[in-house]
């Protein structure tokens, strides 16, 4: 396996996952890792639902890294373990994201967008009294609009999330067709010395995704090394042990046939850069 590293990964310590981080980390060593980046769900202001209380996709920094170095000593000899989160972004809660950005020392910040407009799309209502390519528009131009206003991150994850979730996946989405919006994103996030990551959870799982692409789909990753883009990371998006590294063979394939050279790793929000 050339890619050692797995750059998305959660435990507890966010709200959709159960999985204790020790059995993450085990898991991985097993795995012949070199390094895991957790990177625990933040969104403030998510909706409050019967299924979802107030404060679930919150993660108390303190507790967590309380955890993460005490397995990050325990290990040091088999694994580097590295401290991340993933924020999700709206772009009214831009200043209240900054200040929780600042109030650690991250190694890793993944931006991302699990809400557009109040909705998350993961749920059919998002969908609702909208055509497809309305949805879909209104995404992107909600991820414009984020990092227009926030720019305390490193990469921005899995920018197609919406179409894991949209009806009738299979033949519904075209880079091409929002090329428009996406390329005006993918500048943006390369003038500012952003990157994005190669997501692998939905590769193969025709039954998501409709296409078993990655996320982003392959026509991103190519569009945005064609626009100059340097900085990639990969990560399984797991949320159990199994799901850790999955589809990595694959992932290297996609990125050589992309054009990249290297995949990207970060610690005290440092960049390096290794040969796939």
């Amino acid at each position: 396996m050339s890619i050692t590293y797995d750059y998305h990964l959660h435990t507890a310590f966010s709200g959709d996952s159960n999985t204790p981080m020790e059995e993450m980390i085990l898991k991985g060593i097993e795995l012949g890792l070199t390094g895991m980046c957790f990177t625990e769900h933040n969104d403030f202001d998510y909706p409050v639902t019967e299924q979802c209380p107030a404060g679930t996709f919150e993660v108390n920094p303190d507790s967590y890294l309380y955890d993460l170095i005490k397995y990050k000593e325990k290990y040091a000899d088999k694994i580097n373990v590295l401290f991340g989160v993933e924020i999700g972004l709206q772009p009214h809660i831009a200043k209240k994201n900054a200040a929780f950005a600042k109030a650690h020392e991250y190694d890793f910040i993944i931006a991302s967008s699990h809400m557009c407009n109040g909705q998350d799309p993961y749920y059919p209502e998002f969908f609702e009294g909208k055509t497809l390519e309305e949805a879909y528009r209104e995404y992107y131009i909600s991820i414009l609009d984020n990092i227009k206003v926030f720019s305390n991150f490193d990469v921005y994850g899995h920018l197609d999330y919406i179409f894991r979730y949209g009806p009738g996946k299979e033949g519904n989405f075209s880079y091409g067709k929002y090329q428009d919006i996406i390329d005006k994103i993918l500048d943006k996030l390369i003038s500012d010395g952003k990157g994005i990551e190669l997501n692998t959870k939905m590769l193969g799982d025709t039954e998501i995704t409709g296409t078993g692409e990655t996320v982003p789909c392959i026509a991103i990753l190519r569009r945005y090394k064609e626009l100059g883009g340097e900085i990639i990371t990969v990560g399984s998006d797991a949320h159990t042990p199994d799901k850790i590294a999955a589809n990595y063979d694959t992932a290297v394939s996609i990125l050589s046939d992309c054009g990249f050279k290297y995949y990207t790793t970060f610690e005290k929000r440092s960049a390096s850069f290794h040969k796939i």
